[in-house]
């Protein structure tokens, strides 16, 4: 929708942040018949280039169901490419994890998407829809309303909007958790993940690879054909920071040589196409979710190491339950803002987000060194995951985004229901 113009607005809620989180669970809500205004500060010519965000994100099974409510995932199936089978490596050792998704019922573990694409098809849905999106607009200052039953927000613009419930999904670097006094743990993994897209001579047959290395992980994910039939991978490589920078200032020619190196010789010869990026790797959780009036989703609230690809699925997890207990509870005349519901939310996403982040940091620590000890009881374990079916389902139930939440069932979304 158009830019309202008047001074003063009222909305139902308002969602600050207008990146893949935010402009989901502003769709979500906005359809379910909320109103609703996402304020984004980017402009959106920008954040569709290339240059702006050149990283893939995994899209779970689960996540694909909460994108389908969402109404866009027509409009990403073709461009998004299935992952039918995963492969763990360590290192030089023969063994490996294998999972097939045909040992499951529920179909692809997830699909490989250009962050530039899911963006383009969340801009159109907006266009689309019911929604308010405001961009590009910086909020200046929140505050409370005087009655404490709502929340407003100051644009550049002039402009104040008044919300009964103020979702912060503006980031790591988040205005509405600062505002809120809400402070912050985490730490950097002095890594850095080399992010491209990889040309090879074989098809990757939909098999995505996560290669652990001494330095990280190694992460070969399929993507949809180019339009002239070659065959493409997205590609993660984790390096010690400070390392990547020496492969960017390599020629063309010398990193295509080290990539063809990470690569082996498994899908033929290998060659880089774009410009690589780097991004510098850390974990990063809020103390707390929620606050009088606001709650917090996607990396407003945690940042975890991209070892397993969970970043985005996370948040679409925190996406599906806070749109759950708000249309649930709009339906009914209760408060959509109530600190009740915000503390439910809050106890149900934390157990779930800190149980992904002590795994994805725990399985860091243990595969990116090359001490012999550790090496072998690496080997161990997953010679035993491969041996045990029910422990190989579970890790797949848990790639596919099908996991356990906090105690509770998993919402409604990410079984494929509507609101």
């Amino acid at each position: 929708m158009a830019i309202k113009s008047k001074k003063h607005m009222k909305t139902e809620v308002l969602v600050a942040g207008g990146g893949p989180s935010g402009l989901t669970m502003a769709l979500l809500l906005a359809n379910a018949g909320l109103d609703v205004i996402c304020v984004d500060q980017a402009q959106k010519s920008e954040q569709l280039k290339e240059s702006f965000d050149g990283r893939t994100t995994a899209i779970s099974a689960a996540s694909k169901n909460v994108l389908a409510a969402a109404g866009i995932w027509d409009a990403l199936e073709k461009d998004a490419c299935p992952i039918l089978d995963i492969r763990v490596a360590d290192s030089d050792s023969p063994h490996f994890l294998h999972f097939a998704s045909d040992e499951s019922d529920k179909g692809a573990f997830g699909w490989i998407l250009e962050n530039r694409v899911l963006r383009k098809a969340l801009f159109e849905a907006a266009e689309a829809s019911p929604l308010t999106h405001l961009q590009p607009v910086k909020i200046e200052e929140f505050a409370y309303a005087d009655d404490g039953k709502a929340v407003t927000a100051t644009l550049s613009t002039g402009q104040v909007i008044e919300a009964q419930l103020l979702i912060g999904a503006d980031g790591r670097k988040s205005a509405a958790r600062d505002w809120a006094g809400i402070g912050t743990v985490g730490w950097s993994y002095k890594q850095e993940a080399i992010v491209c897209c990889a040309q090879h001579e074989l098809d990757h047959e939909n098999v995505a690879v996560e290669h652990f290395m001494p330095a990280g992980p190694f992460a070969i994910l399929p993507m949809m054909d180019t339009e002239k039939g070659k065959h493409c991978s997205s590609i993660v490589w984790t390096e010690h920071g400070g390392d990547a920078k020496r492969y960017l200032e390599m020629s063309k020619k010398d990193f295509d040589a080290a990539l063809q190196e990470h690569f082996g010789d498994q899908l033929g010869k290998v060659k880089h196409l774009g410009t690589p990026m780097v991004y510098p790797l850390s974990l990063m959780h809020a103390k707390r979710y929620t606050a009088p009036r606001l709650a917090l989703i996607g990396e407003a609230a945690h940042a975890i190491h991209p070892i397993a690809g969970q970043g985005l699925n996370l948040s679409m997890r925190d996406i599906a339950l806070l749109a759950e207990m708000v249309v649930d509870r709009r339906r009914v005349g209760l408060d959509i803002g109530a600190a009740t519901m915000l503390k439910t939310y809050q106890r149900l996403r934390k157990t779930d987000n800190l149980m992904m982040a002590a795994m994805t940091d725990g399985l860091n620590r243990l595969f990116s060194n090359n001490i012999p000890p550790v090496r072998f009881l690496r080997t161990r374990g997953m010679s035993m995951v491969n041996r045990l079916p029910p422990l190989k389902r579970f890790f797949a139930g848990q790639a596919m985004g099908f996991g356990g939440l906090g105690g509770r069932g998993l919402p409604r979304l990410l079984n494929g229901e509507l609101l």
